[in-house]
């Protein structure tokens, strides 16, 4: 099974499809992924692949360019945002561990019988 069992971190999603979800041009999305915006991965072939999480992100960057914030500015936010995303994820994991460390609660190899 996938590490990540979250569906809209699968990057799965190929550019056409994205551009029909968006209604951004393939150029579009590709000037957004030269800018620093997006990240997609790539197959063996060099094709790329998007998440649904790529796509709400494409959504939110063609929005703000329409009210016309630069891509600089959105880079910015963006890179803001994911900052503060990781502090907060990190901060759930030392709470959780300070938690069960309170009350003697280790992790558990689901796996194992008792």
């Amino acid at each position: 099974m996938d590490q990540d069992p979250s569906y809209k971190k699968r990057k799965v999603i190929t550019i056409g499809v994205v551009s029909d979800l968006t209604g951004l041009s393939e150029r579009q999305i590709r000037y957004y992924e030269e800018r620093k915006l997006i990240f997609p991965e790539r197959t063996d072939r060099g094709n790329r692949k998007y998440s649904f999480s790529d796509v709400e992100c494409l959504i939110e960057i063609a929005n703000k360019r329409e009210e016309g914030v630069s891509t600089d500015e959105i880079r910015y936010e963006l890179n803001k945002k994911k900052k503060k995303e990781e502090k907060d994820k990190f901060r759930k994991e030392m709470l959780r561990g300070q938690i069960n460390a309170q009350f003697g609660i280790q992790k558990e190899n689901k796996w194992r019988k008792h």
